[in-house]
């Protein structure tokens, strides 16, 4: 009889014969081939599948897709950065007009590093706007750091003058702006040194504090804490304040019948297109319904909601400001008081439709969009417009002033260097991050009524002697007096 043979094993051998094999060393005979599982196996795998229902897709990184126009507002208002803050800086002194000395103390608000930019040579950048005067002594001394003073122009004075008027006739605006920015913060009251920080934006003077806050008490009231001066609403509480005007009136619909669209429909500006999921996401972002910035959402409201009431925020928040546009770190200094998220430049992004940020300039803008047509124009024009367009015409002034003199004397103050140094600003972003009107409260250098100088309260490394910069401020004053551009007919005592 034949043996069978050895691979055909019998069933009824011991379990012990047969050794365990890991399925892990198994594998297909084609490596292309897929094993097959038996049928109860791949349903039970398909059951542990299953979570439920699929949800929305995630919404891709959106794309910073560039405005020209509106690069152009952003570019042309880092150009008169310098001059804006120095000029806010002046017009907070009671006699508008600070020692140089003190003056070098602002040099992180100003926006200039504290090494290797020298500040008299920026300050006559501007002949038109501002002017360096001998301060009178009791003892002859020469021109030098310890006795010069900056102040202001006789132009620049109208200039003041003028935006005064402009604020005392339109204070009830400027009252309901405030009324405003207090009914969107939860706990109806805003740090004075905080509100401060966009007191330009606004329309507002720095000394606010003392001019508008006491003419409006049936809105408002200052209460002094423990951690500084703050804004409230009056008690009871004003009625609400109206809706704004619309900036961009309905056009004309330029579709043949007047019916119903049978899909929804979402405005973008012009040149902007979007992806397919970041276009769905925005449709069903507007399908939600319409928030109040100034009612707070309950404690279960979905992240959706809380997102809308954001934009409705800062929606409220640049339409109430003149030019319809801010710095973002600015919004971010509001982001506890508003309830704002803390990625909030992520957040104004993935929303083209209401707003653009702009990285040009030395810090990004936001702007809303819905307020300037396609040009880059406002559609709806503030009456405070007039002091950013008085100070461009006065800085195109002292740019032809400076160049009269270049054709009758040798190069002062190295003009053509300075126009580069002006136009890197604007492209790169190269200066270091300058502090916020708010911060001078906290740093002495300015009082808590605006009309104060104090010497001290500044930090070591400020207070400390830089031989270098003296040595260079030293050079430029020298330069400034050999060219006569120093006024020492003045009767103001800086002393």
């Amino acid at each position: 009889m034949a043996m069978a043979a050895p691979s055909s094993l019998s069933p009824f051998l011991p379990a012990p014969l047969l050794a365990p094999i890991n399925p892990r060393h198994l594998g297909p005979t084609n490596p292309t081939s897929r094993p097959i599982l038996p049928p109860s196996l791949a349903v039970r795998c398909a059951a542990t599948t299953e979570v439920g229902p699929k949800g929305p897709p995630p919404l891709p990184p959106a794309r910073l897709v560039r405005c020209p126009a509106l690069d152009r507002q952003a570019a042309r208002a880092s150009r008169l950065r310098f001059a804006r803050k120095l000029l806010t800086l002046l017009l907070s002194k009671p006699r508008r007009f600070l020692p140089l000395r003190v003056l070098r103390r602002c040099r992180g608000f100003l926006g200039l590093p504290r090494r290797g930019r020298p500040l008299v040579p920026m300050v006559l950048r501007y002949p038109a706007l501002f002017r360096l005067f001998q301060a009178p002594t009791s003892l002859p001394l020469s021109p030098s750091l310890s006795t010069l003073a900056v102040g202001l122009t006789p132009a620049t004075e109208v200039l003041a003058a003028d935006l005064a008027a402009l604020r005392s006739a339109g204070a009830g605006a400027l009252a309901d702006k405030v009324h405003r920015i207090l009914l969107m913060t939860p706990r109806r009251s805003i740090p004075v040194n905080r509100l401060a920080h966009i007191a330009p934006d606004l329309g507002l003077a720095m000394d606010f504090r003392g001019t508008l806050c006491p003419r409006h008490r049936d809105l408002f009231a200052l209460v002094h804490t423990s951690y500084g001066h703050e804004l409230q609403l009056a008690d009871p509480p004003p009625p609400p304040p109206l809706p704004l005007l619309p900036l961009r009136p309905a056009s004309p619909s330029d579709r043949l019948m007047d019916r119903p669209r049978r899909f929804p429909h979402l405005p973008l500006r012009r040149g902007l297109n979007l992806r397919r999921a970041h276009r769905e996401y925005l449709l069903r972002f507007h399908s939600l319904p319409e928030v109040s910035p100034f009612k707070p959402l309950d404690e279960g409201a979905s992240l959706e909601m809380l997102e809308r009431r954001a934009c409705a925020v800062v929606q409220e928040v640049l339409a109430v400001t003149v030019e319809k546009r801010m710095l973002v770190d600015q919004l971010t200094h509001f982001r506890k008081d508003f309830g704002l998220p803390n990625r909030l430049r992520a957040l104004l992004v993935r929303h083209p439709e209401l707003f653009y940020v702009s990285v040009k300039g030395v810090r990004h803008s936001v702007f809303l969009v819905e307020a300037f047509d396609d040009n880059g124009r406002l559609v709806v024009e503030d009456e405070m417009l007039l002091g950013r367009d008085r100070l461009e015409e006065l800085v195109r002034e002292g740019k032809r002033m400076r160049r009269a003199r270049k054709k009758g004397v040798l190069k002062f103050d190295g003009d053509s260097d300075e126009d580069e140094y002006e136009n890197e600003v604007v492209e790169d972003g190269s200066l270091e991050v300058d502090d916020e009107f708010g911060d001078l409260f906290e740093d002495g250098v300015v009082g808590d009524d605006w009309e104060q100088v104090g010497d001290e309260g500044g930090s070591e490394a400020d207070e400390g002697h830089d031989a270098e910069l003296d040595a260079m401020e030293e050079f430029w004053v020298k330069k400034a007096v050999a060219e006569g551009l120093i006024d020492s007919s003045n009767e103001q005592d800086v002393w």
